[in-house]
């Protein structure tokens, strides 16, 4: 048996094509026990996401975690889903069609897709779709602003093993942050900014709470960059809202387990706002470009109900960027200079008039 896939037929006349492909964390298929199931077990099978060794988090995981947390997880889903699915793989598709839309009215003729790194699609059935079509040159964008080892170098991995199974590789180049990306950045601001004007600004008695997910402490002290990239993006966020330090707060959601994590907690934070006596609290969640189980369940639900149930009297979310018409003009620009060099349109292989001619006149000799 080869170690290599089996490769499209390869024709010289087709066009080298060029793809962007936007990846996301992933998501369930349905807002049901099984579905989560088959998801958490990929995603928590992951030594990037879980860093303990084999022997040891097997049994946790088959024997506890993936008999009792699907049913949970299933509820909080159900609470978020959307007539169309979930909403993180709805609004990961409407930007890559968005995406794909302002590159061609700026003149680049692309292919522009999405995968998932957990669940479907996968990232390496996409390639080999894009592959089979004839694409040649693919940039894959991951959607996580802050670069982390349990996110983006998890799409990097994937992909790398998927090229270690082809014969004809593709050129691949990947996108690693753009946590301080300035067009990134706008896009905030002006979201929140907006929220402002709509809800009226902050006041004396209100804060700002930018909540990133949470990683193990221990992925810090390894050596990884996610913990101060959250808090270069949540600085250079306040500094252009004009925030003094004591008007806004970076903290950490969605810890798992019973190991520290990076702190402050998100929870602990509202609740501690709430009995200190703090009117109102808005929060924003730069590290979700797409909203998610994690931004409108965990923080427009729960975070709310831990504020105001401490004692706060007025709770916001902002909501992630979404569909949003600056952050679909920074993930063009973004996609542009990571495509610097490429042809922007379809074009044969360099070599195939050369080829093609030359089979033409060989067939005209045997003839």
């Amino acid at each position: 048996m080869s170690r290599y896939r089996t490769e499209p037929p390869h024709r010289h006349d087709m066009p080298a094509r060029t793809a962007v492909v936007l990846v996301n964390l992933g998501t369930p298929d349905a807002a049901d026990a099984p579905a989560l199931r088959r998801y958490l077990k990929e995603f928590l099978s992951d030594p990037r996401v879980v860093e303990i060794p084999r022997l040891l988090w097997w049994p946790i995981l088959n024997g506890i975690i993936l008999n009792t947390r699907p049913k949970k997880s299933a509820a909080k889903y159900a609470s978020v889903w959307l007539p169309e699915g979930s909403p993180l793989r709805v609004h990961t598709e409407r930007q890559s069609k968005l995406l794909k839309g302002l590159l061609g009215e700026r003149g680049h003729a692309l292919q522009v897709t999405w995968a998932m790194r957990y669940g479907t699609p996968s990232l390496p059935l996409v390639l080999g779709k894009l592959q089979a079509e004839g694409v040649r040159r693919i940039l894959v964008l991951p959607m996580y602003p802050q670069y982390a080892a349990s996110t983006t170098a998890t799409v990097v991995d994937v992909a790398a093993k998927w090229l270690l199974k082809t014969r004809n590789q593709p050129e691949m180049r990947f996108v690693r942050n753009f946590h301080d990306d300035p067009g990134y950045l706008d896009a905030l601001e002006k979201s929140v900014r907006r929220h402002w004007q709509q809800n009226g600004d902050l006041g004396h008695d209100g804060r700002l709470l930018i909540s990133f997910h949470g990683l193990p402490k221990r992925s810090l002290e390894l050596g990884d960059p996610y913990f101060c990239e959250c808090h270069k993006t949540g600085r250079l966020l306040a500094e252009r809202l004009a925030l003094p330090e004591n008007r806004y707060q970076i903290t950490f959601q969605s810890r798992f387990g019973k190991a520290e994590w990076l702190q402050p907690y998100t929870a602990p934070t509202l609740q501690d706002w709430g009995k200190s006596g703090l009117r109102r609290v808005d929060v924003i969640c730069p590290g979700f470009v797409a909203d998610c189980l994690e931004t409108l369940e965990e923080i427009a639900q729960e975070g709310r109900d831990d504020f105001l149930q401490a004692g706060g009297r007025e709770y916001h979310y902002i909501p992630a960027l979404n569909e949003d018409a600056d952050w679909i003009a920074a993930l063009a620009d973004l996609a542009e200079r990571h495509l610097a060099g490429w042809p922007s349109r379809d074009r044969p292989d360099p070599h195939v008039l050369e080829e093609t001619t030359r089979h033409a006149r060989q067939l005209g000799a045997r003839t």
